[in-house]
């Protein structure tokens, strides 16, 4: 029937023996996008859309790609939140949970696109198996990321969760009322995690100080994008570990020797990094470059 897609979902067993489900949907080469597809709850979504995320962002995706390529998709990150891998998130351990993500959807060669840390994901993934037949990062640049301000950040997080569980061990009973914050002042927002959930990302961003992104990127050959929003620099409090994570800035800086070495780059005026990760903004850019690419790499 016209406007059909085929649909189809699976699991995969990651490295810490958890299992993730996967979807498939829509026909032609595959493309591996680890994204939220399954609705939020009205008042989810409603507090999303007041931050400036956008609550339909997987489904989105999907709807815009899937008459072109066949889109797996897999909630990576809600995942890891539910089960964390503590100790072992290593960069080895997160491309090899894309690839059997990969594998459980029947897909030996793929495109990939994932947004911020997603997108650090990626470039782990490219280095490191041959399977990738483009690359598309989002919101996070593949010559000088942040991860030495990333490592603090996510630092800052875990104390704070810590000391979150201490205080709710040794408050007095009682009722307790969330505190009141207004969407945007990420500075007054509070962590409302498990300490096992921010130290997994401690140990991801300790196992990257070392990493060589502007070798990598000059090494890869694959067809590939880099884009974000002009405004994507985040300056953090004390609180948050006094980092400054740049975006945009290493993507501006380093524009011509991207674009020479065969990345296509784009920035996106005025928007920050929740805005580019939109659908309105983020598929345009991702469908065009996919479009443009059509019949360089390689099909699944």
């Amino acid at each position: 029937m016209v406007g059909m897609s085929r649909q189809r979902e699976t699991a995969a067993v990651l490295h810490d023996g958890s299992v993730v489900p996967v979807q498939i949907r829509g026909s032609g080469p595959a493309l591996l996008v680890p994204v939220r597809v399954e609705p939020y709850d009205p008042s989810t979504a409603a507090t999303m859309a007041l931050w400036g995320a956008d609550p339909d962002l997987g489904e989105s995706l999907v709807a815009g790609l899937e008459a072109t390529h066949q889109v797996i998709t897999c909630d990576y990150e809600g995942h890891r939140m539910a089960h964390p891998a503590v100790s072992t998130l290593t960069p080895e351990n997160l491309a090899g949970d894309l690839l059997v993500i990969a594998d459980a959807a029947g897909a030996d060669r793929f495109a990939y696109y994932g947004y911020s840390w997603l997108a650090l994901a990626g470039l782990q993934l490219a280095v490191r198996s041959q399977r990738v037949t483009a690359l598309a990062m989002g919101g996070f640049p593949p010559i000088d990321g942040p991860y030495a301000a990333m490592l603090a950040v996510t630092r800052a997080a875990h104390a704070e969760a810590v000391a979150q569980v201490i205080r709710a061990a040794t408050a007095p009973p009682g009722e307790v009322v969330p505190e009141e914050v207004a969407p945007g002042d990420w500075d007054a927002a509070t962590i409302q995690v498990d300490p096992d959930q921010t130290q997994q990302f401690v140990t991801l961003y300790e196992h990257l100080q070392d990493f060589d992104d502007a070798g990598v990127a000059a090494s890869l050959t694959m067809p590939r994008l880099t884009f974000a929003g002009s405004e994507d620099t985040i300056v953090y409090s004390p609180k948050w570990g006094d980092a400054t994570v740049e975006i945009a800035g290493p993507i501006a800086r380093h524009r011509s020797r991207l674009v020479e070495q065969g990345w296509r780059v784009r920035l996106l005026q005025g928007l920050d990094h929740i805005g580019a990760m939109n659908s309105s903004n983020a598929l345009p850019v991702l469908r065009d470059w996919l479009d443009s690419i059509s019949g360089l790499a390689d099909p699944a």
